[in-house]
C-alpha cells in the first residue's frame, strides 16, 4: 500500500502493557496514544523506565500489548496470524537494538546484509549493497570484521546498517547514539533524517541524547507509562 505525504505510517490506540501478575505485576504501558508520520523523523523520549523501549517493541511486533491496538500502514497487525505477522515484520520494519545482536561468525558486511539474505537477494548481490552502505556509516576500513574485533560503536554502525538495507517502510531505534561520539552521532542522525525524508517512510528514535534533537520533525515526550505531550519541530527550531 503507498501512502501519500504527511499521514499517519504508525497508529496506536489505548495501548496497554503489563509485565507479572498479581501484586507483582508492573503497568509499563498505560493506555498510550501515539502516532508516527509518513516522511518524518519522530523521537520518543522520556525518563529511564516511562515505557519507551516497550512501546517500540509493542509496535514492531517484538512484544504484544494487553489491550489496545497498533497499525502499521493502514494493517492491524494483531489481525495478521503468526507466520504473516513474522513476513509483515521482515518486509517492512528494521529494528535498531540496544543490544547490537550481531551475529559472532559473520563478517560486518555479512551482519548487515542478513536481511537481504532472508529475503532470498543472492549473497554477491546483498554483500556488497551492505558493504556501500557500511562504507556510508565511515566502516569502509571494518568490512570484513568480525564482530568481537569491532568496538561498540562500530557494532552499532553495523546494527544499523542492517536495519537500513532492505529500505524498510519503519525504521525503529532504540538508542542508536548512545555508543557513538558526536560527530559519528550526528552522522548517524543525517542517515536517518535522510531515510525519514521519503514520503512512504517513518522512522522512531528512542533517545536521550538532546544533542541530536535538531534532527526530529517532532517529539513525543513519555512518562510513567503514557504520552505526555508532542512537540512539532519547525524547520527553524530543528536548526537549533
Amino acid at each position: 500500500m503507498k501512502l501519500p505525504s504527511s499521514i499517519d505510517a504508525v497508529r496506536c490506540r489505548d495501548l496497554q502493557k503489563h509485565f507479572g501478575t498479581g501484586e507483582a505485576q508492573v503497568h509499563v504501558l498505560r493506555g498510550v496514544n501515539f502516532s508516527a508520520r509518513a516522511g518524518e523523523l519522530t523521537f520518543l523520549v522520556g525518563p529511564s523506565g516511562c515505557g519507551k523501549t516497550t512501546l517500540i517493541s509493542v509496535i514492531a511486533g517484538l512484544l504484544d500489548p494487553a489491550a489496545g491496538e497498533v497499525e502499521l500502514f493502514g494493517e492491524q497487525t494483531a489481525r495478521l496470524s503468526p507466520a504473516e505477522r513474522v513476513l509483515f515484520r521482515r518486509r517492512n520494519l528494521g529494528f535498531v537494538f540496544q543490544q547490537y545482536n550481531l551475529l559472532p561468525a559473520l563478517t560486518a558486511s555479512e551482519n548487515a546484509a542478513v536481511p537481504l539474505l532472508a529475503a532470498g537477494v543472492k549473497h554477491a548481490e546483498a554483500v556488497d549493497r551492505a558493504r556501500a552502505l557500511l562504507v556510508k556509516l565511515g566502516l569502509e576500513r571494518r568490512l570484513n570484521a568480525m564482530p568481537r574485533e569491532l568496538s561498540g560503536g562500530q557494532q552499532q554502525r553495523v546494527a544499523l546498517a542492517r536495519a537500513l538495507v532492505h529500505e524498510p517502510r519503519l525504521i525503529v531505534c532504540d538508542e542508536p547514539t548512545a555508543a557513538l561520539d558526536h560527530a559519528t552521532g550526528e552522522s548517524v542522525m543525517e542517515l536517518l533524517s535522510g531515510s525519514a525524508v521519503h514520503p512512504e517512510r517513518a522512522v522512531i528514535v528512542v533517545t536521550h541524547d538532546n544533542r541530536v534533537f535538531r534532527h526530529a520533525d517532532s517529539i513525543a515526550h513519555m512518562d510513567d507509562g503514557r504520552i505526555t505531550h508532542i512537540e512539532q519541530r519547525t524547520p527553524a527550531l530543528r536548526e537549533n
